[in-house]
């Protein structure tokens, strides 16, 4: 493991930093499959993605610190298990459904565009799925190279 000291060198500061940059990338990507942000103007875009983006911290870390817990140990990312990761994305997994779930039925903050793939009981769209099955996998390996 590699010395650092400070805020930097803590696995959840790791995991906040690789998980922003990461979902930044894909919220903007998936932009056009969502109903009205694509015709609003640029700076109205940016910032919702970078919200959602937050968002997406937001349930890393809380991913994060379910496996955690389960290890006893917040440097289970350092040598994590393949249990450890299918944990860490079903977590992930478990809150996007759920979240997307009530964002686009009795909150109405957001909606698809018809060319969304959604799941046929939830309504979930398959890009935000995807986003946590594909994204917290590579997270973990840039925190783990960054940490050791």
């Amino acid at each position: 493991m590699k010395e650092q000291s400070g805020i930097i060198g803590l696995p959840e500061s790791n995991m906040a930093i690789f998980s922003f940059l990461l979902n930044f990338v894909w919220e903007m990507w998936q932009i056009t499959f969502f109903v009205a942000i694509p015709i609003e103007p640029h700076w109205v875009g940016v910032a919702a993605c970078t919200q959602a983006t937050f968002g997406d911290v937001a349930i890393s870390l809380i991913a994060f610190w379910s496996v955690a817990a389960l290890a006893r140990s917040r440097w289970w990312i350092i040598r994590s298990s393949s249990a450890q990761v299918v944990s860490f994305v079903a977590v992930g997994v478990v809150i996007t459904i759920m979240l997307e779930a009530l964002a686009t039925g009795p909150l109405e903050r957001w909606s698809y565009t018809p060319s969304m793939p959604t799941l046929p009981i939830t309504g979930t769209g398959i890009l935000p799925l995807f986003q946590w099955i594909l994204l917290p996998p590579l997270t973990i390996w840039f925190v783990r190279r960054q940490l050791t």
